[in-house]
C-alpha cells in the first residue's frame, strides 16, 4: 500500500536516511501550467530547520521532476519526481539498532517484515511526507484552477486552542509565524509552550483545523467512498494522527437535531444553507458549502530524556534518544494536511467528472 488515490494517484518509495524520497503522479490532466517554484514553495513549508521551534536538521529538499512535464505544461502522462536526502546522520541512531522505542514503529515494523532500517525510523519517518507535499502541490495546481482552494492551520497546541469556528480568523495570517496559527497572541503563546518543552527535551500535540472552500456539489460516494470518510482516511495516514472529525464532530453530540439541521434556502437561483453544521458533506456527498474538518495529533513520540524499553531479545533496558526531532509536529505538518486534501478532492472530482461522460 504505497499508492494513494484513483484517479489522481501517488506512489512513494524512499526511507528518511536513504538516498532520496521520490513518487510518481498519475493522471495528472493534462495542460496543466506546472509552476515548479510553486512546488518548492509548499516543500519549503514542510522542510525542517525553518524555526527555532522545529528540528535541526537541514535539508534544501529540492524537488527534481523527472517526467510528465512537456514546455511547462502537463502532458498527462506519469510525473516522476525526487528529493534527495542530504543532512542525515545516521550515527545518531545507532544505539537504538537492537531496541524498540516507546510509540515508534520499530516493534510493530519488524514483526511485520522482520527487519527494519533503524535509522530514523526508515519509510515510517515523517521525512516520507516529502512526497505527498510534491503531490499536494501537482493536486493545488488543478484545484486553483477550479476555483478550490485548501487553507489549514494549527488551531490548538497543548491546552492552547482556537474557537472552533474559523470564521472567526483571518487565514492569510497563517504564514505570519512559526506556529502557522492565524491568531498572533495564542500563536505566540504556542510557540512559547513549544520552546519550553522543546528545552526540556520533551514534545506537546495539538490539532489542526482545515477548510476547503469552492468544492463543487456532488464529489462523494452515497455509501462506501464517502467523501468525508476518504478525507478521513487520508488524514489518519499522516504520522502522529490520532483522530479526525468533521462539520461539528464531537462538540454537536450534545445539541438537539432542531439545532444542528442545515435549512436550505434557494438564493439567485443557487442552492445553499443557512448553517454549516453538517462541514460541507451530507449522506458521504459534498453540498457545495465549504468542507472543514479536524485532525489530531499527538506528541512527538521521541524524547530527549532517558525511558525504559525492552531490546530485541525482550531484555529490560534504558536508552536516551540522540538526534535533530521536532517538540511539535504541527507547524511542519499543515501543509501535509493540506496536501492529502487537495489530493483527496481532486481525485473525487475527477471520479465525479469521468461519470458525466
Amino acid at each position: 500500500m504505497n499508492s494513494f488515490g484513483n484517479q489522481f494517484r501517488l506512489t512513494t518509495f524512499g526511507e528518511s536516511h536513504g538516498e532520496a524520497i521520490g513518487g510518481v503522479i498519475d493522471g495528472m490532466p493534462p495542460g496543466i501550467d506546472i509552476d515548479l517554484d510553486f512546488i518548492q514553495s509548499e516543500l519549503n513549508r514542510r522542510r525542517p530547520g525553518q524555526s527555532k521551534i522545529t528540528t535541526s536538521r537541514q535539508e534544501p529538499d529540492k524537488v527534481e521532476l523527472l517526467s510528465g512535464v512537456f514546455e511547462g505544461k502537463s502532458t498527462g502522462c506519469p510525473i516522476g519526481f525526487i528529493v534527495r536526502n542530504t543532512n542525515q546522520h545516521s550515527q545518531d541512531y545507532e544505539n537504538m539498532r537492537c531496541l524498540y522505542r516507546p510509540s515508534h514503529a520499530d516493534y510493530t515494523y519488524h514483526q511485520k517484515y522482520g527487519i527494519r532500517d533503524h535509522r530514523g525510523g526508515g519509510r515510517s519517518s515523517a521525512r516520507i511526507t516529502i512526497s505527498r507535499c510534491v503531490g499536494g502541490a501537482l493536486a493545488k495546481l488543478v484545484l486553483n484552477q477550479l476555483g478550490i482552494s485548501v487553507q489549514a492551520y494549527t488551531s490548538q497546541v497543548g491546552d492552547i486552542a482556537l474557537e472552533r469556528d474559523y470564521h472567526l480568523y483571518d487565514l492569510s495570517k497563517t504564514e505570519t509565524n512559526a506556529v502557522r496559527c492565524p491568531d498572533e497572541e495564542k500563536a505566540a503563546q504556542m510557540e512559547a509552550l513549544i520552546s519550553k518543552l522543546k528545552a526540556e527535551g520533551d514534545t506537546i500535540g495539538g490539532i489542526i483545523t482545515c477548510v476547503v472552500k469552492g468544492c463543487p456539489a456532488g464529489l462523494g460516494e452515497p455509501e462506501f467512498g464517502k467523501l468525508h470518510a476518504a478525507l478521513g482516511s487520508a488524514m489518519l495516514s499522516i504520522n502522529a494522527v490520532k483522530g479526525f472529525e468533521y462539520g461539528e464532530g464531537f462538540a454537536g453530540v450534545t445539541a438537539r437535531g432542531s439545532e444542528q439541521n442545515d435549512v436550505f434556502r434557494c438564493v439567485n437561483g443557487e442552492v445553499t444553507t443557512d448553517t454549516n453544521h453538517s462541514g460541507g458533506i451530507q449522506g458521504g456527498i459534498s453540498n457545495g458549502q465549504d468542507i472543514y474538518f479536524r485532525v489530531a495529533f499527538k506528541p512527538v513520540a521521541t524524547i530527549l530524556s532517558e525511558q525504559e524499553t525492552i531490546d530485541t531479545e525482550g531484555t529490560p533496558t534504558r536508552f536516551t534518544a540522540h538526534g535533530r526531532h521536532d517538540p511539535c509536529v504541527l507547524p511542519r505538518a499543515v501543509p501535509v494536511v493540506e496536501a492529502m486534501a487537495a489530493m483527496t478532492i481532486l481525485d473525487y472530482y475527477l471520479a465525479n467528472q469521468s461519470l458525466k461522460k
